[in-house]
């Protein structure tokens, strides 16, 4: 199968293609710059200059593959707290991506993220069948599912907010690390209870590859390895790496504390992934987080940005 990769160069990219090219695939990879092109070209694929500010170039790469997953999204305009920004350049890019492969049964896979749901007020964890609002990344997930309309065989996976492994480079692992070096404390909003799925980086990249070549037309899929952990528990096991406290930041100081991230941070986020183990007999088989945490450089590398 000619496999069109966009984010090419990105944190999930870095397994996802190479998965796929061991899997018998032809990978051609997005790229917005010549060193994002080496990185695609060092996995083995492909490369397509482009980036999702030209749809027309995306689609026009994505027309003559016979599949598609879209991983790509403006992280820095997401950093920098301009997330309609991220989301409106990801629409344009899903849009044309849509207009290339309707009528031809072709499988689309999209990136998407769990956090979507966590506003939803579920009351329990999110599922498979659960959708988010009309809205931001959402309603970029429901354009997609959409697309089984337009005879796409389209699906979504869920990628949760901490995604781990030795190829994550600037994942919110990394930047909450980043965050309680700088504060000198490591920092949980409240008291802490509200979870966060996380996932390892080759366990996420097996699903959108499972997703590719089973997942049927309109669904949805969770790429979660461990359903939910408390953000208490995740700042503990921070401060005892870095030999400093854990600490409840008040309401009133989320925003200065976190920075872009207070925006979510609070979000209470147990993701069910009953139906993706059920279905597509994804099954993950990396560490954890924590194990990670001890065994990675997550705390001897630099900090994002630096």
């Amino acid at each position: 199968m000619r496999v069109f990769v966009t984010g090419a160069s990105g944190h999930l990219a870095a397994a996802v293609i190479p998965e796929l090219i061991a899997a018998g695939h032809d990978v051609l990879g997005l790229a917005r710059s010549e060193a994002a092109a080496a990185t695609v070209a060092g996995y083995g694929a492909r490369v397509h200059r482009g980036d999702l500010a030209d749809p027309e170039s995306i689609g026009g790469a994505a027309a003559p593959c016979d599949g598609v997953i879209h991983l790509a999204f403006d992280h820095e305009q997401l950093r920098s707290g301009n997330l309609p920004a991220a989301v409106g350049a990801e629409r344009a890019a899903l849009d044309a991506l849509g207009d290339a492969l309707a009528g031809t049964g072709k499988p689309l896979v999209a990136a998407s993220g769990t956090l979507g749901l966590a506003t939803a007020g579920l009351g329990r964890p999110g599922t498979e069948h659960d959708t988010g609002g009309p809205s931001g990344r959402s309603g970029n997930e429901n354009a997609v599912i959409a697309l089984a309309e337009r005879g796409v065989r389209a699906s979504v996976v869920r990628v949760p907010p901490i995604t781990h492994s030795e190829l994550d480079r600037t994942g919110l692992a990394r930047t909450l690390i980043a965050i309680a070096r700088r504060s000198g404390v490591s920092g949980y909003p409240g008291d802490g209870a509200n979870r966060w799925p996380a996932g390892h980086t080759r366990d996420v990249a097996h699903l959108f590859c499972l997703a590719l070549e089973n997942a049927p037309a309109g669904t949805r899929w969770h790429a979660a390895g461990q359903e939910g952990i408390t953000m208490r528990e995740i700042a503990g096991r921070i401060a005892e790496h870095l030999g400093i406290q854990a600490v409840s930041i008040p309401a009133d100081q989320v925003q200065a504390h976190f920075g872009p991230l207070a925006m979510f941070v609070a979000l209470d986020n147990p993701t069910s992934t009953q139906v993706t183990r059920q279905v597509l007999g994804w099954a993950p088989t990396h560490p954890d987080l924590f194990a990670d945490f001890d065994t990675c450089d997550y705390f001897t590398a630099p900090a994002p940005g630096h």
